[in-house]
C-alpha cells in the first residue's frame, strides 16, 4: 500500500505522527542556544615560545628554526608561518578546514616533546594556542575607581569574577588593566661596584631566599608529619635585612646597596575611562553555551554584586554582543512572520477557499519545525545563517501542498468523495511533486558539500532548506 494511501485510511496514525515531529520540535527548540553566526573552529594553531632576554635574532636560529623544521613533519599542514621578536617566538601553523585540530595538537605536542631538549636551557616550554569563536568576549564592563584602585584586582577577584565564574554557560571571566603589585630592588651600581658584587649574583641571591621548601618529615606514634620551610618574605620590608654577601669579613644587607621599593607596577599604557584610571574585565561564554541567556544572567547577578563593593567602584557596561544578537534575531523573526502573512494571502487569493488554504498553512510550521529538530542533534545554535535560511524555505513548503490539494479539489467537483479524491488525485501528481523537491534540493544540498569558510558558513543553509523542503513533500502526499 502507498504511503498517501495509508495516511488517508489510517488518519488518527497520520495525526499522531505529525504531532510527534511538532512536540519534538518545540522541544528542540527551548534547547537551542542563540548566537549571531555559527561556532567556527578556524584551521589554525599557533606554538608559543618564550625566551627570557635573547633577541629577535637569537630566537629566530636557536628557537623558531629548530621549531619549524621540526614542524614540517606534521600531517595534513597547509602552510607554516613564524615570527620572531625579542623574548618570543610564534609559530602559526594553517591547515585544511576539514583537518581533525585535535589530531593535529596531539602531532604537534609529540614533536614538541621530542625537540624540546635541542632548545636552549633557558627556554620555557612552548604553548600550542587554538582560537575558537567562543573564545571572543559576549560583554565588556569598565571600572574605575579611588581610594579602592590600589588593591582593585584582589576586590574584583573576590567579590566578582570568582561568583561570576559559578554561573552555567560562563567560560571565563578576565581583566584587562588592572594594576599590579611589584616589590622593585633598585640597585645603586656605584654600591654594587665598591663590595665587588655584579646583578647576576644578587638577583641569585634573593631567588635562593624567597622560596618554601620541604625539609623532609617527622614520625611522631603512628602519624607521618611533612616538614616546610616558609622561606618567601610576607612583607616587602624583610628584603633590606637580608644578606646577600659579605666584604671584609663583615655581612652586606640588601639595604646597603640598593633601595626597596613597594608600589604598582610601571605601566606603558594607561587606560582611561571618562577621564580616570581604570581597567576593563569580561565575560567568555562555554562552547555551545547559550549567549543571550548566559549574558541575562551575568548582568543579573552583576546587579546583586555591586552591592558588596566599595561605594567608590562605578562598573558600566561597554559591550554586550547580546544586544546586537536580539536585534537581529527580531529582525529576522519579523521577517520571517511577514513572510509567513504574504503567503497566506497569496494563497488565499488565488484559491479563494479558507479551508483550503489553511490546510496547506498548515504545512509551513509542520516543515519549518522540524529544521529544529535538526539544529539540535546536530548541536548548532539559531543564527543569522538559520533564521536567513528558514526565511527562503517558508516560500518553497507549500508548492507540494498547493498542486496537490488543488488536484483533490478537481476530482472533488467531479462528484468523487473526499477519500477517494484524496487517493487518486494524490495518485497522479505525486511523481511531479518529488521531482519539483529534487529539484530544489539538487540546488541547494551541494551547499553542505562545500569546503572552506564558505562550507562552514553556509552548511546549515543548505541543510535546512533540504529538510525542510523534504519534510513538506511528506506532508503534503500524506
Amino acid at each position: 500500500m502507498s504511503i498517501y494511501k495509508t495516511a488517508v485510511s489510517k488518519p488518527i496514525t497520520t495525526v499522531m505522527i505529525f504531532t510527534a515531529i511538532v512536540v519534538m520540535g518545540l522541544y528542540s527548540l527551548t534547547r537551542i542556544p542563540i548566537d549571531l553566526y555559527p561556532e567556527l573552529d578556524p584551521p589554525f594553531l599557533s606554538v608559543i615560545t618564550t625566551y627570557p632576554g635573547a633577541n629577535a635574532t637569537d630566537i629566530e636560529q636557536n628557537v623558531t628554526k629548530i621549531l619549524e623544521d621540526a614542524l614540517n613533519s606534521v600531517d595534513k599542514l597547509k602552510e607554516i608561518t613564524s615570527t620572531s621578536s625579542d623574548n618570543l617566538s610564534i609559530i602559526t601553523l594553517e591547515f585544511d578546514w576539514e583537518a581533525n585540530l585535535d589530531e593535529a595538537t596531539n602531532d604537534i605536542r609529540d614533536v614538541i616533546d621530542r625537540t624540546f631538549q635541542f632548545l636552549p636551557e633557558d627556554v620555557e616550554r612552548p604553548t600550542i594556542f587554538k582560537f575558537n569563536t567562543n573564545m571572543m568576549p559576549i560583554v565588556f564592563y569598565a571600572v574605575t575607581a579611588k581610594e579602592s584602585y590600589p588593591g582593585i584586582e584582589r576586590i574584583l577577584d573576590e567579590k566578582l569574577i570568582n561568583p561570576l565564574n559559578r554561573i552555567e554557560g560562563v567560560g571565563s571571566v578576565g581583566m584587562m588593566g588592572a594594576p599590579k603589585r611589584i616589590v622593585y630592588v633598585e640597585v645603586d651600581p656605584q654600591r654594587l661596584d665598591a663590595y665587588n658584587m655584579s646583578i647576576e649574583q644578587l638577583g641569585a641571591v634573593i631567588s635562593a631566599e624567597n622560596m618554601n621548601l620541604p625539609s623532609g618529615s617527622i614520625k611522631m606514634g603512628l602519624m607521618d608529619y611533612q616538614l616546610r620551610v616558609q622561606g618567601e618574605f610576607k612583607e616587602s620590608a624583610e628584603l633590606n635585612h637580608l644578606v646577600v654577601g659579605t666584604f671584609n669579613g663583615k655581612p652586606i644587607y640588601l639595604r646597603d646597596i640598593a633601595d626597596v621599593d613597594d608600589r604598582e607596577k610601571d605601566i606603558s599604557q594607561d587606560e582611561k575611562i571618562n577621564g580616570e584610571t581604570g581597567l576593563r574585565f569580561f565575560v567568555m561564554k562555554q562552547s555551545g553555551a547559550n549567549t543571550v541567556q548566559v549574558a541575562r544572567e551575568v548582568q543579573a547577578m552583576l546587579t546583586d554584586l555591586k552591592k558588596t563593593l566599595p561605594p567608590d567602584i562605578e562598573i558600566n557596561l561597554i559591550l554586550d554582543t547580546s544586544h546586537f544578537i536580539k536585534g537581529s534575531i527580531n529582525n529576522l523573526s519579523s521577517t520571517l512572520l511577514y513572510a509567513l502573512f504574504f503567503v497566506v494571502l497569496v494563497v488565499l487569493f488565488f484559491l479563494g477557499r479558507w479551508r483550503a488554504t489553511f490546510i496547506i498553512v498548515l504545512t509551513i510550521p509542520i516543515s519549518l519545525i522540524v529544521s529544529f529538530i535538526y539544529l539540535f542533534v546536530s548541536g548548532n545554535s539559531i543564527n543569522v545563517i538559520s533564521l536567513t535560511s528558514l526565511s527562503i524555505a517558508i516560500g518553497m513548503v507549500v508548492d507540494d501542498a498547493i498542486v496537490v490539494l488543488e488536484n483533490i479539489t478537481r476530482h472533488i467537483e467531479r462528484g468523487s468523495s473526499p477519500r477517494e479524491a484524496a487517493v487518486y488525485a494524490t495518485n497522479e501528481v505525486w511523481q511531479s511533486v518529488i521531482i519539483t523537491t529534487l529539484v530544489i534540493v539538487a540546488v541547494f544540498f551541494p551547499l553542505t558539500l562545500v569546503g572552506g569558510l564558505t562550507g562552514v558558513m553556509f552548511k546549515q543553509l543548505g541543510w535546512i532548506v533540504t529538510i525542510t523542503v523534504i519534510t513538506s513533500t511528506f506532508a503534503a502526499i500524506t
